[in-house]
């Protein structure tokens, strides 16, 4: 399995990278995706604001965004890889301050929720949101 994790960007909260990209690969394996490859985008606020507003209509940050190879046009052509996830930092560390939790368990928490989402998890609809947090909370017990 391969991750790839590009940042952080520059001022951001401190963090373990290390730890995030052995959970990532541990996450992998948890999905039992030994060979998937996986891209890691850890970004400022201002940055996924953009990603945001330009792929989603919508204005100012958001915790985590992906870009599933998964599903679309080309998947069929896609071979290991899963997509990109892009976490903002900035957001990840109010987040944790307000849950009460390290930055190291919301990125966690954000790289979990953002892998769902390239496999074709959502939570647009309750029955769907159930499904979603289920697996989140079964893949935290295993990664974590």
């Amino acid at each position: 399995m391969s991750v790839r994790v590009a940042g952080p960007p520059r001022a951001a909260p401190r963090f373990d990278q290390r730890l995030l990209a052995r959970r990532a690969r541990k996450l992998l394996a948890a999905l039992r995706m030994p060979r998937a490859e996986l891209s890691l985008a850890l970004v400022s606020d201002a940055a996924i604001a953009e990603l945001n507003g330009t792929h989603r209509g919508k204005r100012g940050p958001t915790d985590v965004l992906s870009y599933s190879l998964v599903e679309g046009l080309h998947a069929a052509h896609r071979f290991e890889l899963l997509g990109d996830v892009v976490i903002a930092v900035g957001v990840a560390a109010r987040q944790a301050r307000e849950i009460g939790h390290s930055l190291n368990d919301e990125l966690l928490r954000l790289l979990i929720h953002g892998v769902l989402h390239l496999l074709g998890y959502d939570h647009e609809v309750a029955r769907e949101a159930k499904r979603m947090r289920a697996r989140e909370r079964a893949l935290w017990k295993a990664v974590a």
